[in-house]
């Protein structure tokens, strides 16, 4: 095999793995903390080139980006949102629904810029490698390129809010979208105030956020040792996470 033209396989220096691990810790769906300042377009091209050179199955690319600042056209997709948040809150008992209503689920009109992510299920043709047993691939695909796109915008200084509470289809003719092209999610992006220093669901008592020790499993499901060092370390490294040491693994 010929392995000329690698890329050394080396990590990065400390510094740089640490800033890597802190976009991911500090990453946060951003509702109500958006300004109003304009992305410059050299910054919303570096996200927009990072969305684009996430993995995807049989190098498909799937993806293709629509960028929304109209304030009529957000306008629209608001009135969308607004309509399914008052139907998704019959769907939780009443004792959350209280909690429901108080919870800032999007920014659609606050955040400057809207970033619809879809997918062209046929951009690769009938038979894809790696897609020819799991249909769903090119969606997964297309999920890594809005997480590509939202660490990238962390270290930048901007916020990212993923809204899905809305009807795919009312959206998707807002914004003219084939039939065939699938929209994977709607973004809010902007400047922010700063980030939560927890999620804010997690904040407000919605949900706990798992331990990782509880989460793995070991040859097959339902193998898990509470006693293996890989646990222990696990448990290490959560705690660290949680108490901002995002460095903890970096060492020099």
């Amino acid at each position: 095999m010929d392995y000329s033209g690698l890329l050394p396989a080396q990590p990065l220096p400390p510094t740089e793995r640490a800033g890597v691990y802190r976009a991911i810790f500090t990453r946060r769906d951003t509702r109500g903390e958006f300004l109003p300042d304009s992305i410059p377009d050299e910054l919303l091209s570096r996200i927009l080139l990072a969305a684009h050179h996430a993995p995807s199955v049989g190098f498909m690319q799937p993806w293709s980006f629509i960028i929304i600042r109209d304030t009529g056209t957000r306008r629209q997709v608001h009135d969308a949102f607004l309509k399914a948040h008052a139907e998704a809150e019959l769907l939780f008992p009443e004792p959350l629904r209280n909690t429901y209503r108080g919870l800032k689920l999007e920014g659609i009109m606050e955040a400057p810029v809207n970033i619809c992510v879809v997918c062209d299920r046929d951009r690769a043709g009938p038979a894809v490698i790696g897609r020819t047993h799991i249909r769903a691939m090119d969606l997964y695909s297309t999920a890594c390129a809005v997480q590509n796109l939202w660490l990238a915008a962390r270290a930048e200084g901007l916020g990212v809010g993923w809204v899905s509470i809305f009807d795919n289809g009312t959206v998707q003719r807002i914004l003219n979208i084939p039939k065939r092209i699938v929209p994977i999610a709607y973004l809010c992006v902007g400047q922010v105030k700063g980030y939560h220093d927890r999620p804010e669901l997690e904040k407000a008592g919605w949900r706990d956020r798992l331990s990782i020790g509880s989460l793995v499993h070991f040859e097959e499901w339902g193998r898990q040792d509470a006693h293996a060092d890989i646990i222990t370390q696990l448990v290490r490294d959560e705690r660290d996470a949680r108490e901002h040491r995002w460095a903890a693994n970096c060492p020099s």
